[in-house]
C-alpha cells in the first residue's frame, strides 16, 4: 500500500516538474523538493508553501536580469566600492562617493565627472558606481570615445546613425572612460557632441579623465564645438577630484622590491 502511494506521489511530482518546466518556472522547479520538505516539517498552509516557491522564482529571475545587465555593461574585472582602497589616497571625498553609490544621480539624470592623474582610481570608481547601478536595476554600458565613434560611424554606413544615437542616449547610465586621452578628430568630436546633447538632462553619464575640467574642451579639434559640449556637461555635474600618487605605480614599485628582496 505504501509502495503504491509512493509511486502515485512520484508520478504526480514528475508531472508537476514537467508543468513547471513548460511554464519556464525554473526558480520553483529548482527548489520544489526542498520547499516541499520544509512545508511538511513546518506544517505550512498551501498559501505559505506557494509564497515560498513564488519568492524563489522572483529571486532567480532577478539574478538572471542582474547577470544580463552585468554582461551588457562589459566591465573590466570586479571593481566595486567595497574593494576600492580608500586608505591609499586619504584626500578622496568618501562621503561623496558613498552618496553617489546610492545612484540618486541617475534619477536626477546628472553627469558625474571623475578627474585625476593616472592610477588614482578613476576607472575603478566609475565601474564601482556602475555596479551599484546594476544592483539597483539600471542598464549600464562601460565604454570610451573611440568605441562610441566607431559604433556610430558603422551605423551611419548602413543608414542607422539616428537610431543608434537614440539607443545610446536612452541607456540609463553610460560610462565613458579616459575622456580626452587622445584628441577627438573629425567625426569623433561631432559624434561626442551629438551624444552628450541627446543625453543632456535625460540620462546620467559618468566621465573619467586625466584632464582638469577647463582642459576638456581642448580635446575637441573644433574648439567652438568643444566649448558647447563641455558647457552641457558642466551643468549640474557632480565632480570627483582624485589627487595623490598612482596606486598602480606604487603597487609595481612594491612588487619590484619584493622580487629584489627574494
Amino acid at each position: 500500500h505504501i509502495s503504491n502511494v509512493n509511486n502515485s506521489g512520484g508520478m504526480k511530482n514528475n508531472e508537476l516538474n514537467q508543468t513547471l518546466g513548460q511554464l519556464n518556472l525554473s526558480g520553483m522547479l529548482n527548489t520544489l523538493s526542498q520547499r516541499n520538505q520544509e512545508a511538511i516539517a513546518n506544517q505550512m498552509t498551501y498559501l505559505e508553501f506557494l509564497q515560498l516557491l513564488a519568492q524563489d522564482e522572483l529571486l532567480l529571475r532577478e539574478q538572471r536580469r542582474y547577470e544580463r545587465r552585468l554582461k551588457k555593461a562589459d566591465f573590466k574585472g570586479q571593481k566595486t566600492v567595497e574593494n576600492f582602497d580608500f586608505s591609499f589616497n586619504t584626500k578622496i571625498n568618501q562621503a561623496l562617493i558613498r552618496d553617489l553609490a546610492t545612484c540618486h544621480f541617475i534619477k536626477e539624470k546628472y553627469p558625474v565627472l571623475i578627474m585625476g592623474p593616472c592610477g588614482t582610481g578613476k576607472s575603478h570608481l566609475a565601474q564601482a558606481l556602475g555596479h551599484c547601478a546594476i544592483q539597483k536595476g539600471y542598464d549600464v554600458i562601460y565604454t570610451n570615445t573611440q568605441k562610441i565613434s566607431d559604433e556610430l560611424q558603422i551605423a551611419k554606413a548602413i543608414n542607422r546613425y539616428t537610431s543608434k544615437l537614440k539607443a545610446l542616449a536612452k541607456i540609463p547610465l553610460l560610462i565613458i572612460d579616459d575622456f580626452g586621452l587622445k584628441p577627438l578628430r573629425h567625426p569623433q568630436d561631432e559624434d561626442m557632441h551629438s551624444l552628450i546633447a541627446e543625453r543632456s538632462e535625460t540620462a546620467a553619464t559618468i566621465f573619467t579623465s586625466n584632464l582638469d575640467l577647463p582642459e576638456w574642451q581642448q580635446a575637441f579639434s573644433n574648439k567652438l564645438l568643444g566649448v558647447a559640449t563641455i558647457d552641457r556637461l558642466r551643468h549640474h555635474a557632480y565632480q570627483v577630484i582624485l589627487e595623490g600618487k598612482s596606486y598602480r605605480a606604487d603597487k609595481n614599485t612594491n612588487k619590484k622590491l619584493e622580487e629584489t628582496n627574494n
